[in-house]
């Protein structure tokens, strides 16, 4: 299975953000011990070969080829979201007040919460919702959700319908809710304007299912006046009344006074 674009460069920001946290480590260790010696080998106790090639542990969730390590040029990530490292630019958690570092929905959602408060409150507050069910329930189209700025960051789930489906896009529930607002002005009209197409489809739902009703009645009409009207007389009626109440149109023979009432499509 070959991995994505957006799967490689994921990957790629990973890696430099564990040689850019070792490269913090070691500096941190520099300012404990300012008469340490510069280290110009790498400790092997760090050191493990996978398939013939020797790959350095980083301590920080990654393995980094030597090569890597042994690089003077320093680390540039073409688009980081969220390298925090030092203690100066970690921010506060919108729940617990407290400073944390990296987190998962700081990662993938730009939202500043850790990881220990994501857990403690769960889908109940941090629940994923899908592009479609968004677009539906919240009323919101694509361009509001791609192109109106800033535009809703999402990760990519896959079908639970069918596993060979096209991966969905999961977005954070809060920010769509708060999307919603920015659209629709307040929640009462987020409300009134979903009730509002609630109540076109039912009127459309009325409209399609009285349709079907009145080919029914028109097929039953016409064949029993088609078994009544089968002797020698032939009915000539005066002009048509319409029955505007009840949708339907009257008509009396003027020879034997035969009265009929029929509807026209």
């Amino acid at each position: 299975m070959e991995l994505t674009e957006d799967q490689r460069k994921l990957i790629e920001q990973n890696r430099k953000k564990a040689l850019l946290i070792r490269q913090e480590k070691l500096k941190a260790r520099s300012t404990v011990q300012p008469y340490q010696k510069p280290i110009s080998k790498i400790d092997k106790s760090h050191q493990i070969r996978v398939a013939g090639q020797s790959y350095v542990d980083t301590e920080a969730g990654f393995l980094l080829n030597e090569d890597d390590l042994s690089d003077k040029k320093p680390v540039i990530l073409a688009s980081a979201p969220n390298p925090i490292l030092s203690k100066i630019e970690q921010p506060l958690c919108l729940e617990c007040n407290h400073e944390f570092g990296i987190s998962y929905l700081m990662t993938n959602f730009d939202h500043p919460v850790c990881d220990r408060c994501k857990d403690k409150f769960g889908k109940e507050k941090y629940d994923l919702i899908t592009k479609t069910e968004a677009k539906k329930e919240y009323l919101l189209k694509d361009c509001d959700i791609d192109l109106r700025s800033p535009p809703l960051k999402f990760i990519l789930g896959k079908n639970p319908h069918n596993s060979r489906w096209g991966e969905m896009k999961l977005y954070l529930l809060l920010q769509v809710e708060k999307r919603a607002l920015e659209v629709w002005g307040s929640e009462e009209e987020v409300e009134r304007q979903i009730e509002l197409r609630q109540e076109k489809q039912k009127a459309s739902k009325l409209k399609t299912f009285k349709k079907k009703v009145k080919e029914l009645r028109m097929s039953t009409r016409s064949s029993l006046y088609t078994k009544v009207t089968k002797a020698s007389h032939q009915h000539e009626y005066d002009t048509e009344i319409y029955n505007e109440e009840e949708d339907n149109y009257e008509r009396t023979c003027t020879t034997c006074g035969f009265h009929e009432i029929f509807e026209k499509m």
